[in-house]
């Protein structure tokens, strides 16, 4: 937290982009300091699948999940993604609060 303001960053498939500002815009208006992708890959940000960019991203999300207290993956349909599985995996690992926009089915196979 900074002051009174919990910090949450956004994880997930860049091809909820609408979920992703509207989420943003929520969280803002409830008081906290939402950190998100720079760039929409799925949305049409072509720069994004240049190999070294893709590279940076990729490392500076997880800076983002670093300054954050929590994350809240943007999980439209229950999908995720390789690259967010893993970015949860992180966070977990680094002691952060994971949260979901909708619920989790639990997996009972592993």
């Amino acid at each position: 937290m900074i002051g009174s303001y919990k910090i949450v960053t956004l994880c997930g498939s860049t091809r909820f982009k609408d979920e992703f500002l509207s989420t943003q815009k929520r969280l803002t208006l409830e008081g906290n300091i939402v950190i998100s992708v720079g760039l929409f890959g799925h949305s049409g940000d072509e720069e994004v699948w240049l190999t070294s960019t893709k590279k940076m991203l990729d490392d500076m999300h997880l800076r983002k999940i670093d300054l954050a207290d929590e994350i809240l993956v943007i999980n439209k349909g229950g999908y995720i993604g390789e690259s967010t599985r893993s970015e949860i995996e992180y966070a977990e690992k680094t002691g952060k609060e994971v949260r979901y926009l909708e619920p989790q089915e639990m997996n009972l196979h592993g």
